[in-house]
This record gives structure tokens, C-alpha cells and sequence, in this order.
């Protein structure tokens, strides 16, 4: 090795290591701390201290610290980065960075669009920054998740949510509580008619389009009167449907409210509402029902109130019974009140009078025999509605008096007196005394009082009907008075009111009163 100690040196080309040596040329400071080398292969390396300006035109440096590096042309970092003198940068591999600053619009080259990428990665949750999603340029479709029943998730974790099921081909989209269906052909209720009674059930007939076969809830809403009422129904078809109120509703609703009314399928599509006003019953007498009837029971006058234009509305009238004859040996029965019976086709919504004929009262044993006075009973009252009247009983007879006409006729007092006329339709003819047919009545039906005879006390027969939904037995003619059979006959008690029987021939006006009438009208809503 050659030391070279002279503090400068100067004219000198180049420096050729000696044969024989490591081919590596280094400096060194005088302390003898290497600062320079420079190996076969042409490497430099400065071992420390700052490189103001350095230029290599081969070679590779395998550490540089500086702290302005200036190239005068463009400088290549390996095969992938260039830099330029101009500040651009370019690299050929990735580019990793935990940071990028700036808003990107020098940036080239670079995929905007999801739609371009064949293949992207989504993942989490994609705000749309308040902005509106527009695919109305795509004119082949919108995918969107497909799925089984199976693979449906649960509806409580994806309220407004769609997705397509693939086991009947249809869309659903979550409420939040189930998946329901997206059905293309709306459920619309176009009509409802029928009444809607306030205290009484009815069935209303639904009209629309898109009903589905089965599970159709109808719904009942009336705010007032704090209704929210669902009934499930079988549709009849897609476009009729019945229901019946229930009695959430009609229990509980004001007559004069509108309730409102929707349908909504078992897929979940819901109709508009339609406004049903409840409607008020009827009223008048006592009100019960039987046998799918509405019944009104008038035992005194009064009026039967119809709030429903063109109800048919059936009748059943009975007037009041006959008074008994007084004597003291023989009084004549009592002709039972006439019996009517038919139906109002189109009963006006109004008020209709109702009239209930009283019994006619019993003879006094204050008369003179023969004269027709104080001994015969009263007729009984008449009763009537829908401008149908029912005539009264006629009276019983006296001794030697005849019976009076009326529904049913009187029996003829004890001698001579002959049985009062009934009315056609009404009612039969009095029993005669003392004629072998003193009996009153002989067809069955409202019959007359029967004759004073000893031995024909035996009255008329009444009426038996289930109009109000049991069986009883109207307009019973009043059995003659017998000496010799005290307590005999079918009759002989006392007639009850609202029967219109006819009252017991007797030896005292106290026990011959004939029974009262009734009214009774029956309707089916």
C-alpha cells in the first residue's frame, strides 16, 4: 500500500490502484476515518457527510442522503418509478399510500363509475349523500337480490328492503314485520251497499277488483267513536266479497257517523276506504229478537218508529176481546178480538201509529131482562197499524139477549138470545142459546163466546202462532156461564190481557172483562 501525505494534491489525470491490491480506492481524513470509496465496480459510496452536488453517469447508489437531490434530466428509480425534472412522477407498479390529499381532478385514467367496473366490491353501507340514485338510462333492468324462502332473512332486520323470491317469481319488500308481496294489479274497493245498523249486526256486500281468494280483512274505522275493527272473510270472487258486522262495530258506533271502510289482501296491498253512515233502528214497543227476526211487541198504543225506507215489515194484530154477559142463572161468552195477520211490502221510513184495543168490560147485574141493558158485556176495542184494523169482540148476551157483532161474535145470553156475527177474516160467529149448536165457533180459529145453554158452555177456539218465537194462543172465545158446571170449559178463567180472549159469561161483571190486544211486527235487517 502507498501513503500519499502531501495536504493537496494537483495535476493528476487519474488514480490507478496498485497490482495485486482489492481493486478498491478509498479516502480517508487524517484522523483515518474512511470518507470516500469507490469499488471495482465503479459503486461510490460516501461514507458520511453531505453531497452537494453529485453526478454519476453509471453505476448504482446503493445509500444517498442528501437534502436537495437535483436531476438534470430524468431520473429512474429502478425500472418502475421515473422522476422528471418538471416535478411529474410516474410509476409502471402499485402505489401505496396511507394518505391523499387534494380533490382528485388532476387525476386521469381513473374508473367514476361503478358500471364500468365488470366486478366491483361493495360492502357496508353506501350513502347516497342526500342525492338520488337515477337509472332511468338503463334500459335493461335493475337487479336486485333473488332468493328463496329459504334464504329469506328476517323481516324485522330489513324493513323497506326488497328482493325477488325465486319460489313463486315474485317480488316482496319488508315492513319491518313480514315480507309482503308487490303485487302489479292493485286491490281497489269500489262499493259497498247494504245497511250498517247501529246496535245490530247486518251483512254488507263488498264490490271491487284484485280480492284474493282467501283472508280478505275487512276493516271498520271510525275515530269518534273509537272503532278499529278487523273481520276476515272468504271472497265469493275477485270482485265480491260479504261481511258481517261485528258487534266491535255495531255496538259502538253513533248512529249518523260514517265509518270507513278498506279491504286489504293477504299479500298486504290495501284499498282506499269507502264511508258507510250507520244507520238507526227502528223502535217502538218492546224490542227482542228470534229466529233471525226483529220483533216489536205493542201491548198499548204507541208508534212504531222506521228509520229504513222500503223494510217489509210483517204484522200480526189481534184486537181486544169482548166483555161477558151477567146473570144470575146465564151470561152469554164473550166473542174473542179479531186476528189479522199479513206483511207491509215497503213500509215507509216514518212513524206509524200503533192502537191497542182494551177488553171489553163485563155486564152489571143492574137491567131488566129482555132489554138489552146493564147485563151484556162491552165490545172490546179495536187495534190497528198500517192502516189494518183488527175489529174488537163482540159482547156476550144477557138473559134472552143476543150476543154482540164484532171480530168474533158474542154468545147469545141464556133463553132466546142468539150468538153475534164475526167478521170475515177475523173471526167466527157467537154461539146461539139455547140452539143444539150453542157452542161459539165451530172452525178452528178465533171463535165467538159460546152459548148460554146449560150444557153448551164450551167456547171458540183461538189462534195458536210462533210469531215471536214461541207458541201462543190468541183471541180464545169466552165460555158461557153455567150454574151446573161452575168451573167447566176451557175458558172459564178469568181472559188475560194481551190476548184479545173474550171474557166468561158470569153472575158478576168483576171476573167478565175480555183480554186486551197486541201488536207485534217483526223484520229481518
Amino acid at each position: 500500500m502507498t501513503v500519499v501525505n502531501p495536504k493537496s494534491i494537483s495535476g493528476i489525470n487519474s488514480i490507478t490502484t496498485g497490482s495485486g491490491s482489492d481493486d478498491i480506492l478509498t479516502i480517508h481524513t487524517n484522523n483515518g476515518t474512511e470518507r470516500l470509496r469507490v469499488d471495482s465496480t465503479g459503486a461510490t459510496k460516501i461514507v458520511t457527510g453531505i453531497v452537494t452536488t453529485l453526478t454519476a453517469t453509471t453505476g448504482i447508489v446503493t445509500t444517498l442522503t442528501t437534502n436537495t437531490l437535483t436531476a438534470n434530466s430524468t431520473a429512474k428509480v429502478g425500472s418502475g418509478v421515473t422522476l422528471s425534472p418538471d416535478g411529474d412522477a410516474f410509476f409502471t407498479g402499485v402505489c401505496t399510500a396511507t394518505t391523499f390529499k387534494g380533490d382528485g381532478s388532476n387525476l386521469t385514467g381513473i374508473d367514476t363509475d361503478l358500471v364500468s367496473d365488470t366486478s366491483p366490491q361493495l360492502g357496508g353501507l353506501l350513502d347516497g349523500n342526500g342525492q338520488t340514485a337515477n337509472f332511468t338510462a338503463n334500459n335493461t333492468g335493475l337487479g336486485i337480490p333473488i332468493g328463496t324462502d329459504a334464504n329469506e332473512p328476517s323481516a324485522g332486520s330489513y324493513k323497506g328492503y326488497i328482493r325477488f323470491n325465486d319460489d313463486d317469481d315474485v317480488l316482496y319488500y319488508s315492513d319491518g314485520t313480514s315480507w309482503k308481496k308487490i303485487a302489479t294489479t292493485p286491490v281497489v274497493l269500489s262499493s259497498v251497499s247494504g245497511s250498517l245498523y247501529a246496535g245490530a249486526t247486518s251483512t254488507l256486500t263488498l264490490a271491487g277488483t284484485g280480492f284474493l281468494s282467501a283472508n280478505l280483512v275487512v276493516n271498520f274505522a271510525q275515530s269518534s267513536d273509537s272503532i278499529d275493527a278487523n273481520v276476515t272473510v272468504t271472497p265469493s270472487s275477485d270482485t265480491a266479497a260479504t261481511v258481517t258486522v261485528s258487534s266491535a262495530v255495531y255496538d259502538n258506533v253513533t248512529a249518523g257517523n260514517a265509518v270507513t271502510i278498506k279491504v286489504t289482501n293477504s299479500d298486504g296491498r290495501e284499498s282506499s276506504g269507502q264511508n258507510v253512515t250507520a244507520t238507526a233502528l227502528p223502535t217502538g214497543g218492546t224490542i227482542t229478537n228470534a229466529g233471525g227476526f226483529r220483533i216489536h211487541s205493542f201491548t198499548s198504543s204507541g208508534n212504531f218508529v222506521n228509520t229504513i225506507a222500503g223494510l217489509a215489515v210483517e204484522y200480526l194484530i189481534v184486537a181486544g176481546g169482548g166483555g161477558g154477559g151477567t146473570d144470575a142463572d146465564v151470561g152469554g161468552g164473550g166473542g174473542a178480538g179479531g186476528v189479522l195477520s199479513g206483511t207491509s211490502a215497503s213500509t215507509n221510513a216514518a212513524t206509524h201509529a200503533v192502537t191497542v184495543g182494551s177488553g171489553g168490560a163485563g155486564g152489571t147485574n143492574s137491567y131488566t131482562p129482555g132489554t138489552g141493558d146493564g147485563g151484556n158485556g162491552s165490545q172490546g176495542g179495536s187495534s190497528s197499524v198500517f192502516s189494518q184494523t183488527a175489529i174488537g169482540g163482540g159482547y156476550g148476551g144477557s138473559r134472552n139477549d143476543n150476543g154482540g157483532n164484532g171480530g168474533s161474535g158474542g154468545g147469545g145470553g141464556d133463553g132466546n138470545g142468539f150468538g153475534g156475527s164475526g167478521t170475515s177474516g177475523q173471526g167466527h160467529d157467537g154461539g146461539d142459546s139455547p140452539a143444539m149448536n150453542a157452542n161459539g165457533g165451530n172452525d178452528q180459529g178465533a171463535g165467538g163466546g159460546a152459548g148460554g145453554a146449560a150444557s153448551q158452555w164450551t167456547a171458540g177456539v183461538g189462534i195458536t202462532s210462533s210469531f215471536t218465537g214461541s207458541a201462543v194462543t190468541y183471541a180464545t172465545g169466552g165460555v158461557g156461564y153455567d150454574p151446573g158446571h161452575p168451573s167447566g170449559g176451557a175458558n172459564w178463567t178469568t181472559a188475560s190481557p194481551n190476548t184479545g180472549n173474550g171474557g166468561r159469561g158470569s153472575d158478576s161483571s168483576s171476573n167478565s172483562t175480555g183480554g186486551s190486544g197486541i201488536v207485534i211486527l217483526r223484520y229481518v235487517l
